[in-house]
């Protein structure tokens, strides 16, 4: 497996689709691409055709998925609300496209347009549209349905409502629903790293309905909050005031749940005459949650030891490399510009790496798809 990055920053979105695809192609010293990733930076999306023109015209290649994005990686680089496309193009393994779409029903909703196979442990690039397509249902019904399929991805973040995303399926650019590849046989090994860091102790929801949460372990959640702000240090205090999350334990049999055993959900509302608060998920009564603040230290470190632990299980170095980081990683996380991009490279040298800032992340976790916040996502590819 050959793999190769293209990136140009040119405003002309044709002439940008044409340079990112030819610096690719040429990276791959004749080898014949079957498949390519395309990003391509939001100031691009009332020209997506045109990027997508553009890479057809500089290279022939059989399957192409992709979107547009706040903001596009490649090689060392994080191009934060800048002009940018990246071409990712791959030479040797068989990919089969797709396209999902959500129709709604009397019963709630179906998902139409491929049909995974039950038997197949195959490795699937998803990318989604956050507005009208619900990968977390996806993801469910594959855990249950499918499982041992791996899901890896993001979701697009270029378009600020419904109808105003761009995604990229062959020669096709779609703005609803979801688009993916499937390589059969490919081997991947797939890193997450989560942005945030647990604070205080888990807690049983012990009284709630849906995505309210009334109690926790017998108390109110703002009650179990303000008893582990009043014990933390002065500069955890600080991270707690500029915003807190939820995590949610991937696993009822861990004791003692450290960082990276959670999903993370975000904190939507708070009600203080009750205590109660409202989650980005649903929850049982039952399930363990951990309160969390964001922490650039913690992620920073979490990274390192993630994929330095993928890299032991690689024969080699990698061939190349996907990346799917949270929108408000970059430097709204860590006031310094690159920074995932270029702690990969430091672990594992100059591979061929290309992404996006993504408004969601996929990757497993404990063995099943998941979709997550503030985590990078990233998907090692063998030679």
């Amino acid at each position: 497996m050959q793999i190769a990055v293209g990136l140009s920053t040119a405003p002309d979105s044709r002439h940008a689709g044409v340079e990112a695809a030819t610096r690719a192609r040429d990276q791959l010293a004749g080898a014949s691409p079957s498949l390519a990733v395309l990003l391509a930076s939001r100031g691009h999306a009332n020209a997506a055709s045109a990027v997508l023109e553009g890479v057809h015209q500089s290279v022939r290649v059989p399957a192409l998925i992709g979107c547009v994005a706040r903001g596009v990686l490649a090689g060392r680089s994080e191009l934060e609300d800048q002009s940018a496309v990246a071409v990712w193009l791959a030479a040797g393994p068989r990919a089969e496209t797709f396209r999902l779409n959500f129709v709604r029903t009397a019963a709630g909703g179906l998902l139409a347009g491929h049909r995974f196979d039950r038997a197949s442990h195959d490795f699937h690039l998803l990318l989604s549209d956050p507005f009208t397509f619900p990968t977390e249902a996806l993801l469910e019904h594959l855990n249950t349905d499918k499982p041992g399929t791996m899901v890896m991805g993001g979701l697009a973040s270029g378009g600020p409502g419904p109808g105003e995303s761009r995604l990229f399926c062959d020669h096709e650019v779609v703005v609803a629903g979801a688009v993916g590849v499937r390589l059969p046989g490919l081997r991947s090994v797939p890193v997450v790293s989560q942005g945030c860091r647990p604070i205080g102790q888990p807690y049983i929801v012990t009284e709630g309905r849906g995505a309210l949460i009334t109690k926790l372990g017998g108390r109110s959640p703002i009650e179990r909050l303000r008893e582990i702000f009043d014990v933390l240090p002065p500069d955890q205090q600080e991270l707690v005031a500029q915003g807190v999350q939820i995590g949610i334990v991937v696993d009822e049999r861990l004791d003692t749940p450290e960082q990276g055993d959670f999903l993370i959900r975000g904190l939507l509302g708070a009600d203080p005459a009750s205590g109660a608060i409202e989650i980005g998920e649903e929850v049982e009564i039952g399930t363990t949650v951990q309160f969390q603040v964001r922490d650039a230290v913690g992620a920073d470190r979490d990274l390192r030891a993630a994929v330095a632990q993928a890299r032991s299980t690689l024969h080699g170095r990698p061939a190349g490399a996907l990346l799917f980081t949270c929108n408000g990683r970059g430097t709204r996380m860590f006031g310094v510009a690159d920074h995932d991009t270029t702690t990969i490279e430091d672990l594992l040298g100059d591979i061929p790496l290309a992404g996006f800032f993504a408004a969601g992340e996929i990757g497993p976790i404990a063995g099943r798809n998941a979709l997550h916040g503030f985590t990078a996502s990233l998907a090692l590819f063998g030679e």
